[in-house]
């Protein structure tokens, strides 16, 4: 076993480094400073005062790095839920298809840099480990675990129905819709139904559901094969939405160019009711930061290893898997030689040349997805450990912070719930301009109506 840096070990940063931050995070609009042991968000919403928000810097930091970095690792290794100003005004919000809440966490951020509340008034999916986490940690007022058709079954542009309207009254008045419809058929790999699978129809349930409810922000998410899909789902979202008054754009999503450390892409469509140039590839520009390694993200929980542990513990490999982990290790290597591969891999051509990778500690992680307990699966294997990476790694690479509640799953459930997520930074980005423009918008509403 390697004996890497310990978990007090950071990275350092130049001054160089700092004016990049600067340059590249809105500081027009969001910026941050050091208050004693705090590290302090402020955000200017049009003309009115600005919000701040504030979280402890873990002794262990490295206060030289750039401050929107100390901000948001002092997020991720938060042990309890940062604390929200009272507000008149909550942000509410309905998430289809929601996993363990991904997108539904950033945007809960979003809305507490804007100095608002959140609620998350009905949310849906079938997957019962999902339906556990969400609950416990968005405490929603409606949670559905039906499919989504029990209570949207109508077709885009026809007469609501009696589910239809049962749904909208449970629901009321909503300001943001987000939905992560199921991709793995879409998923590049899926080698059977890609592209041509009846689930991608699921789509157009949020489509129809925006239709029903009329908020003023959608978030769609999806994988970048969406758009090569046979039933034309994303292009006829992009279509019906704008028939009905929204603006929209949709395109890639590259998580490693606003904060998170891994190379995960997505396909993300928003629609606003009041942004009428919103643009994706805006929201990107508008929040790049310089790329984070994983070591950004997992530094500190070196230490934290826990032989056994459901969060803490890593996967136990067959000898043959654990001898070509030591392989690596032994020579120096990060891709494992045709040699010592499996004869599936070794004697058939095959495109997946990461399996029994090992991740580079200075470099993002490769794409999280649920099989990060396997070498045999991805580029799975920990950059200074013999070992595959521990769920509370792969939460912190998927951007989950400490106080999101996990507890009580066992692995292949904890497997499952983080590699299925999308990372909340992304939730985060999108939600925070479309949000801005929407509590300018009723500002300007309420001037306009008092004069």
């Amino acid at each position: 076993m390697n004996s890497g840096p310990s978990s007090r070990t950071n990275l350092t940063s130049s001054k160089k480094a700092r004016n990049i931050e600067l340059r590249l995070s809105m500081s027009d609009k969001i910026w941050y400073t050091i208050k004693n042991n705090d590290i302090v968000r402020h955000v200017k919403l049009g003309d009115r005062s600005v919000i701040t928000s504030k979280l402890p810097i873990p002794e262990w930091a490295d206060r030289g790095q750039p401050l929107v970095d100390l901000y948001d690792i002092a997020w991720l290794a938060a042990p309890s839920r940062p604390r929200v100003r009272a507000s008149a005004r909550n942000i509410r919000a309905v998430d289809l298809f929601c996993g363990c809440g991904g997108l539904t966490l950033g945007i809960r951020e979003a809305a507490r840099a804007l100095g608002c509340g959140f609620q998350s008034v009905f949310a849906s999916d079938i997957n019962r480990c999902a339906q556990d986490l969400y609950q416990r940690n968005f405490r929603p007022l409606v949670f559905d675990g039906n499919p989504i058709e029990t209570n949207i079954d109508g077709e885009l542009g026809a007469r609501t129905t009696p589910c239809e309207e049962a749904f909208c009254s449970k629901v009321g008045q909503v300001d943001i819709l987000v939905a992560g419809p199921p991709c793995q058929g879409n998923s590049h790999l899926n080698n059977y139904t890609r592209g041509n699978d009846p689930k991608n129809l699921l789509y157009l349930r949020a489509v129809r559901c925006a239709e029903l409810l009329r908020p003023p922000t959608v978030i769609i998410e999806n994988v970048p094969g969406v758009l090569h899909d046979r039933h034309g789902v994303l292009q006829r979202a992009d279509e019906y939405l704008r028939e009905i008054g929204y603006h929209v754009s949709y395109g890639v999503l590259p998580m490693w160019k606003f904060g998170v450390a891994q190379t995960r892409r997505r396909m993300i469509l928003v629609a606003s009711r009041v942004l009428q140039d919103v643009s994706v590839d805006s929201i990107v520009r508008s929040a790049q930061l310089p790329e984070r390694p994983i070591s950004w993200a997992i530094g500190d929980l070196l230490d934290s290893y826990k032989p056994g542990d459901p969060f803490d513990g890593a996967a136990t490999h067959a000898p043959v898997n654990q001898a070509r982990i030591h392989y690596l290790f032994e020579h120096g290597l990060y891709n494992l030689p045709d040699e010592q591969q499996p004869d599936c891999h070794r004697l058939k051509p095959n495109t997946y040349p990461c399996v029994y990778g090992r991740m580079w500690w200075n470099r993002p992680s490769s794409t999280i997805t649920c099989g990060f307990a396997s070498c045999g699966r991805g580029r799975f294997i920990h950059p200074l450990r013999e070992r595959t990476l521990t769920p509370h790694e792969a939460a912190r690479v998927q951007f989950f912070p400490d106080f999101f509640d996990f507890s009580g799953l066992v692995p292949t459930q904890l497997h499952l719930a983080i590699g299925n997520a999308v990372p909340a930074k992304a939730g985060y980005v999108l939600a925070m301009p479309l949000l801005m423009a929407m509590l300018d918008n009723e500002v300007k509403q309420r001037d306009t109506e008092s004069n």
